[in-house]
């Protein structure tokens, strides 16, 4: 036995150093393209970070901010200057690169260089230095040398986060975007506007804030509820902390797409301007069981349960100079593309009791509430349109008709993705059952959920394309989000909990190409990346392992 011990202790030394290998270069998203080399690049605080250009300045000082932050120490930087250091370049030469989110990361002994095709790009590098980083804080941090080629499978990397049912500060809006740059995704979809709460600032209608920014309580437990808290709740966010959030969102490379939802989930609004409301002398109806209402209950009201609600907008000329009123202030203040339009869930209860609607109805040629939907959408894009901006709405937006140049996600299954891409329209999936980050993650959930089960796992095992598209079909799947919706997420420890490690799942079936995806080494990159998530002290669920088939 003993001649067999160094043997054995020679087959554990080596298995031990690849094990370690392997951590050293535990990268989520998983690269392109991606070489262990030999050595290591050693980062203390004398070490310098040179930048080319001053288009490169964002990506250094969110390197030193995260080392300042996790680390302690910061780093000298200088422009234009040769030196051994980390170096952060942007190929701004190319022309019409293929990919312009493209990077390459080259690290050795004596360097780091990472490139980029665009500044994005060279972010994203930034950020594959960051998961090379070791996790335990010292003052000599040992970076593996290895050769990276690197770009993103979908040009559309999304979060979602819902403000309306429950309303979070701006410090953690700016933690949530945070983790979506650290993640390698580039956009965040802010649900602003719902039923139980309207939470942007519009100048021009100060009482959408004053009035539709609070309820008189929130429901305890599953709709229709076992109670009421009876604390007035709510919140909004002033312009000017708006136009912070999108700043610190746009140093980081990610779009912010606002979303005011029309027609339906407008109870906020309406019970600020009942007018807007096909009958604005009619109360909202007051659930039948009173334990469920707090204050007054005589008027519209902000809701304080979950749910759909009959009183929708009325499409009237005073709802459509109000919405182009709104929406011209909310372009002031977002330059996104897209802004977001929901569509979804709009009962049609009202519309078919209002002689107004169904005139318009008549005199449009219209043959039902649905195509009335339509109109309404087609009316609201054409003015964005109008405006140089496009319109996102919810898969609803396709009965009735799809406004021409709509984009749709995709979120009750995939059906509605199918058939916008088969009609040529722009799609992002956002399909309940691989991308609701609201549902449970655990059997049994540690806390109450709005219901459904979505493991890390499920989420891995997404692909945003479906197999029933032709090749021709499947380029207008521009990519996915996660979804988070909030009425049982109060606290911002919730939200972290519910989204993390299943953003990280998402963020490698976004980034990388289903050929170089694999189940049991992205779980091994997850231990380690949870290791990470405890560095930044926050939430998540350690029990996803548990979950796994």
């Amino acid at each position: 036995m003993k001649k067999y011990l160094p043997l054995l202790f020679m087959s554990f030394f080596l298995t031990k150093t690849m094990l370690a290998q392997k951590n050293v270069v535990s990268i989520i998203p998983e690269p392109s393209k991606i070489q262990l080399q030999k050595g290591v690049f050693k980062l203390t605080p004398n070490t310098p970070i040179i930048v080319m250009d001053e288009g490169d300045l964002n990506t250094a000082h969110f390197f030193n901010d995260y080392l300042s932050k996790y680390y302690h120490f910061k780093l000298p930087i200088h422009k234009n200057k040769q030196a051994e250091g980390i170096t952060f370049q942007t190929k701004k030469f190319i022309q019409a690169p293929n990919n312009p989110e493209y990077y390459s990361f080259q690290s050795t002994p004596h360097n780091i260089t990472i490139s980029g095709n665009s500044y994005a790009g060279t972010f994203y590098g930034m950020q594959t230095l960051i998961q090379l980083l070791p996790v335990k804080a010292n003052k000599q941090l040992t970076i593996a040398a290895v050769s990276i080629e690197d770009e993103p499978q979908f040009a559309y990397r999304g979060m979602h986060l819902d403000v309306g049912r429950h309303f979070f500060s701006v410090d953690f809006i700016k933690q949530y975007i945070d983790l979506i740059a650290l993640h390698k995704m580039n956009t965040f979809h802010w649900h602003l506007t719902e039923d139980q709460g309207w939470r942007i600032e519009i100048k021009q209608y100060p009482k959408l804030t004053t009035v539709g920014a609070y309820r008189n309580g929130t429901i305890i437990g599953h709709a229709p509820g076992t109670g009421n808290d009876c604390i007035r709740y709510g919140g909004f966010y002033t312009q000017q902390e708006i136009k912070d959030i999108v700043q610190y969102a746009a140093n980081r490379f990610i779009t912010v797409i606002p979303e005011i939802e029309m027609p339906g989930h407008a109870s906020a609004a309406i019970a600020a301007y009942p007018e807007l409301s096909c009958f604005p002398d009619k109360d909202t109806p007051t659930p039948a069981n009173k334990n469920l209402w707090c204050g007054d209950t005589t008027g519209k009201q902000v809701q304080q349960g979950w749910g759909v609600f009959d009183d929708v907008f009325c499409p009237s000329e005073y709802t459509f100079q109000f919405l182009e009123n709104v929406l011209n202030e909310v372009m002031d203040l977002f330059p996104s593309k897209y802004i977001h339009i929901g569509g979804d869930e709009c009962p049609k209860t009202y519309w078919k009791a209002s002689p107004f609607c169904q005139q318009l109805m008549k005199e449009k040629g219209l043959k039902d509430e649905h195509e009335l939907q339509s109109y309404f959408i087609h009316r609201i894009e054409k003015y964005l349109n109008s405006k140089g901006r496009q319109i996102i709405g919810w898969d609803e937006i396709l009965e009735g008709g799809l406004a021409p140049n709509a984009t749709v996600m995709s979120w009750r299954g995939e059906k509605g993705g199918i058939e916008a891409a088969q009609q040529h329209h722009d799609v992002i999936m956002t399909p309940g059952a691989w991308c609701y980050f609201d549902h449970s993650q655990n059997k049994p959930e540690d806390s109450l959920t709005i219901g459904g089960y979505t493991t890390v796992e499920k989420v891995y095992s997404y692909n945003p394309v479906p197999n029933n598209l032709n090749a021709d079909e499947a380029k207008y799947i521009l990519g996915a989000q996660g979804n988070v919706w909030t009425e049982y997420m109060k606290y911002d420890t919730k939200v972290e909990y519910m989204i993390l490690p299943r953003m990280s799942a998402l963020s490698e079936v976004l980034w990388t190409n289903p050929d170089k995806k694999n189940w049991k080494n992205f779980a091994t990159k997850l231990q380690s990346e949870t290791n990470r998530f405890q560095l930044w002290n926050v939430h998540f669920n350690k029990k996803w392992q548990q979950n796994a088939n």
